[in-house]
């Protein structure tokens, strides 16, 4: 019999890949529900995929893919971190397959801007001097587990070993979207508190202006790692 619960479908953000969500992805089986969680083109266990010409575009085509050709309906679409530009532009073509879109600690990026757009313009300068030193201009090395609120050494390590250099030009690339971000779709943003991941800044405050409703997770930037159930409670908070 065929079970009517929502399909989550889980996105990654930089550097990251679907692995991101083994936690997460097992205890929401175990429940019940399907999910999947799409590794993005250059990323993860796809790192050899990795060029100079992976844009924004690439992602949002990895994931409307996925959708069309694993015929997924009724979709709680989550995009942590830089997958909030995706997941912007997946609502923006795949409208009523989705139910609710959950931007987790994520990038919110209008039509028309880049990532490095809306990144603090030291960072923009670090990374790109990052991507030329050790990436040949081509990918940014990953940042440390601390960076993204990883402390707990066994994580830590997680990290070190799964996280791969991620593609330069995605920073570089627009969003193009026809309709307004979410496309009418209920959305909600997820804010992790502690510590707080600060070169998301811009995007919190734009979703502030928008007013959409924001749900506080007192944990880092990669929650679903290092707080898996208090993040899923969460998740069912919202989805609820």
């Amino acid at each position: 019999m065929k079970n009517n619960k929502p399909h989550f479908l889980l996105i990654h953000g930089a550097w990251h890949g679907g692995w991101v969500w083994n936690e997460i992805s097992e205890i929401l089986s175990y429940q019940g529900y399907s999910v999947s969680t799409p590794t993005l083109t250059g990323l993860g266990e796809k790192k050899h995929l990795l060029s100079s010409k992976i844009t924004i575009d690439t992602f949002i085509e990895d994931i409307v893919n996925h959708i069309i050709f694993e015929n997924l309906n009724n979709i709680i679409l989550v995009g942590h971190s830089f997958a909030g530009s995706v997941i912007s532009g997946v609502a923006d073509k795949l409208k009523d397959r989705i139910q609710k879109l959950i931007y987790f600690d994520a990038v919110i990026l209008k039509d028309g801007q880049k990532p490095f757009d809306i990144a603090p313009k030291e960072l923009v300068k670090q990374r790109i001097e990052l991507a030329k030193r050790f990436g040949n201009g081509i990918s940014i090395p990953a940042p440390s587990a601390d960076a993204f609120g990883v402390f707990d050494v066994k994580k830590s390590l997680l990290l070190e070993e799964k996280l791969t250099p991620h593609p330069l030009s995605t920073y570089q690339s627009k969003l193009t979207i026809k309709n307004e971000i979410g496309n009418g779709i209920p959305l909600f943003y997820i804010f992790c508190n502690d510590p707080v991941y600060k070169s998301l800044e811009s995007s919190r405050k734009v979703v502030r202006k928008l007013k959409w409703p924001i749900f506080e997770l007192n944990a880092g930037h990669d929650a679903m790692l290092t707080h898996p159930k208090e993040t899923l409670n969460l998740l069912m908070k919202i989805c609820n």
